[in-house]
């Protein structure tokens, strides 16, 4: 069957509760490509929600591209104002022309994944009247073996590893709105202090997380990003800029990311691929690069 003739067959189609278990094993199959969309569907299990999917206090939505027998060949995930595509290699879509009115009643602000998908979605929103306003391209890293610890690093021996508590939280936000402010604001966008707050003290309460000392002083962290069916997502990775360039970082992640493996799960991460002191150390530590990964934002 011809690549026309197959997306002829193919519809879209909003996921409804009975199409669940079918979603859900597509994810896990497709889980080391697509983690932070596994974790967004994990985060929004019907349990959560009084057993409606997508309910009224989700307010996210997910879409199946099916074949004649309904079973999903690629999904369209819209979570907390972001759209994943999970096309799963298919390079043609159909038109989703469910993305029109959907976009007429909701803001997009951004699109991630898979480059390759990434551009497919965003030639979709370009005919929507939608403008690019900042891109930012990573590369899509994971391990799944203890990593490399490098014992020839001079560092600094008052350095403490620690799990941060919320009573650290005063010494923790400035690390938090200062990783915000250089890694994750697109151009254009405007530093919220009270929110950056509430996000480390939510790291703080409910994920792990590994905090970086000197003299008493916290000056790094790393910290678990989302959860999916059998990897870690790491992020929130900084450390002070009087304090790079000490092996810091290498010795923070190593010790964290070696705690994560010990579980039994995968650790994925994702490194802009500008960010050269960054890549070799995650490089250093054996992670490899699995795919490019893409944030548009509008």
């Amino acid at each position: 069957m011809n690549a026309e003739r197959s997306r002829e067959n193919c519809l879209w189609q909003k996921v409804k509760n009975k199409d669940i278990q079918q979603v859900e094993n597509l994810l896990r199959d497709m889980e080391d490509d697509y983690v932070t969309a596994c974790t967004r569907f994990l985060m929004r299990q019907p349990d959560s929600f009084m057993g409606k999917w997508p309910g009224k206090l989700a307010n996210d939505y997910i879409w199946k591209l099916s074949d004649k027998k309904g079973f999903p060949r690629a999904l369209l995930m819209n979570s907390r104002s972001t759209l994943m595509p999970v096309l799963c290699g298919i390079k043609e879509i159909p038109y989703p022309k469910f993305l029109v009115n959907f976009l007429n009643k909701k803001h997009i602000h951004s699109v991630q994944g898979l480059k390759e998908e990434v551009l497919i979605v965003d030639n979709v929103m370009e005919k929507t009247g939608k403008v690019v306003t900042d891109i930012f391209d990573y590369d899509l890293m994971t391990l799944d073996t203890l990593p490399v610890i490098k014992n020839n690093l001079k560092i600094q021996k008052n350095l403490i590893l620690r799990i941060p508590e919320l009573k650290d939280l005063d010494a923790m936000t400035p690390l938090q709105a200062a990783y915000e402010q250089e890694e994750v604001i697109p151009k254009g966008g405007t530093f919220n202090a009270a929110a950056s707050k509430i996000n480390i003290a939510n790291i703080l309460a409910n994920e792990k997380i590994l905090a970086a000392e000197i003299d008493g002083r916290l000056i790094g962290k790393i910290n678990v990003s989302g959860v999916s069916f059998t990897r870690y997502l790491v992020g929130g990775v900084y450390v002070h800029p009087d304090f790079r360039g000490m092996g810091i970082a290498h010795r923070m992640a190593a010790e964290f990311v070696a705690s994560l493996v010990r579980e039994g799960r995968g650790v994925t991460l994702f490194v802009k691929k500008n960010n050269t002191p960054a890549r070799r150390l995650y490089l250093g530590l054996g992670f490899k690069v699995r795919g490019d990964y893409r944030i548009t934002y509008y």
